[in-house]
């Protein structure tokens, strides 16, 4: 994903708004690569959450997430609304590659438990591509028997880098939501996808060992439940030379939804807040 990209990326409705139930634990080894390996989404989930996408009123909001350029519902633009309803029709935003399953870093594994996978899935993505190039990440969540649209961000992250984890060799891909990092895990070791993720564990990666001692270290002071919660300190983590990520508020028609994900909203990620792809300064 180029520069520009990353910085025209943005969150349109909160997702994140609550935590798991999880206390600080001793730092402990998962019990293999195997039991550390996500449990899969099954297709027909995937075919459904694709489904809730391509409905037409859903399509219609992502054609004037295009006409804004990425610009929240609530902040005005310089054309009148007649305007970005022909731009938004222009825009004849379609479907591109696969649903994906969005994999993130999760909280059982950073606090030690035994047999927790390295990430659990949080939602699914769907890039959505419009007329003039841009694209757009749609995702959903399953609430009861539905999938569910909660959220359109621009750039198309979440399906890019499950692509690259499956041409580089296969394997899993995950995000680690507090720096902006994504790997891949595979045969036992966590491997880096972007350049915030060879900042935080090298180009080589690490072993699935050590990159669970890893955050531990990072966040195992800072999961839901601990004093670091209870301050209400949630908000992220900055790695050594990588950039601190904005958190983006809501506005908009899309539902927000209460989604336990990652390591908990509350904690480490922030109450009802998305992280944005976004540079701060730039």
């Amino acid at each position: 994903m180029t520069e520009l990209s990353k910085a025209r990326r943005a969150a349109v409705t909160a997702l994140f708004a609550a935590g798991l139930a999880l206390a600080p634990a001793p730092a402990a080894q998962a019990d293999s690569p195997r039991d550390a390996a996500p449990e899969p989404v099954p297709a027909a989930d995937l075919a459904q959450a694709r489904g809730a996408v391509q409905d037409p009123a859903v399509l219609d909001k992502v054609g004037h997430f295009f006409a804004r350029k990425g610009v929240p519902p609530t902040r005005q633009l310089t054309i009148g609304a007649a305007e970005e309803a022909r731009a938004a029709s222009d825009s004849a935003p379609r479907l591109a590659g696969d649903t994906v399953p969005v994999y993130t870093l999760d909280a059982g594994f950073v606090a030690g438990t035994p047999g927790a996978p390295v990430a659990k899935a949080a939602f699914t993505a769907s890039k959505v591509v419009a007329a003039d190039g841009q694209t757009a990440s749609v995702w959903t969540v399953r609430q009861g028997d539905a999938w569910r649209v909660v959220n359109i961000a621009s750039g198309g992250d979440e399906s890019d880098y499950a692509a690259k984890a499956a041409d580089s060799g296969g394997g899993t891909a995950f995000r680690e939501p507090q720096v902006n990092a994504w790997y891949v895990l595979r045969d036992g070791r966590v491997l880096p996808l972007d350049e915030e993720a060879k900042r935080s564990v090298g180009a080589g990666g690490l072993s699935l060992a050590a990159y669970q001692q890893l955050v531990h270290q990072r966040y195992g002071d800072k999961l839901p439940g601990s004093a670091y919660d209870r301050a209400g300190e949630g908000g992220g983590y900055r790695v050594d030379a990588a950039p601190q990520r904005e958190a983006a508020g809501s506005g908009s028609e899309l539902p927000a939804v209460t989604a336990a994900a990652a390591l908990g909203a509350t904690a480490l990620v922030g109450a009802g807040a998305v992280l944005r792809r976004r540079r701060s300064g730039r």
